[in-house]
């Protein structure tokens, strides 16, 4: 699964594809891929590239 942060509220989640509507601000947002995809990332926060 991939994660996703809203470009307006900066909300996280976890799924195969980011949601039409933010859960978080209700808004029709723009979501970035936060993925990590470098092996220096930790593991235990999630798979989130902190750095975005």
């Amino acid at each position: 699964m991939t994660n996703w942060k809203c470009s307006n509220c900066g909300y996280t989640l976890e799924a195969d594809v980011p949601p039409e509507q933010c859960p978080s601000c209700g808004e029709k947002c723009d979501f970035i891929d936060v993925s990590c995809y470098i092996p220096e990332c930790d593991t235990t926060i999630g798979g989130v590239d902190k750095r975005i």
